[in-house]
């Protein structure tokens, strides 16, 4: 369903951390809502918990969690993180996408 390089794990454990949260206790959700300039958006947050409907990625010791909405958009999604001389955050690449905004951050399908 998603996958996560490693420089992607590395920066959700870090946010795990950097709010005081358990990584065995916590998720990073990934989802889909409407907005952006392509009319659609990624959200992340970090949470504690999650519902019996959400898929569940897990690399190492990261887990993402995904609702059933969010799935049907995100299928085949690679999620990375980059810092370089553009700045640094995390990276989406959608193969469902078939538009982007020149920031990265809201797509089309």
């Amino acid at each position: 369903m998603i996958t996560i390089t490693e420089n992607a794990v590395r920066a959700i454990r870090d946010c795990i951390i950097a709010e005081d949260r358990a990584i065995d206790e916590s998720y990073l959700r990934v989802s889909v809502k409407g907005g952006g300039c392509s009319g659609m958006m990624y959200d992340l947050s970090i949470v504690d918990s999650r519902t019996d409907d959400d898929t569940v990625v897990e690399h190492e010791d990261v887990r993402i969690v995904v609702d059933k909405k969010s799935q049907l958009f995100l299928h085949g999604l690679t999620l990375d993180f980059t810092s370089g001389l553009n700045g640094k955050g995390f990276v989406f690449s959608n193969p469902n996408a078939t538009g982007t905004c020149g920031c990265g951050e809201s797509f089309s399908v």
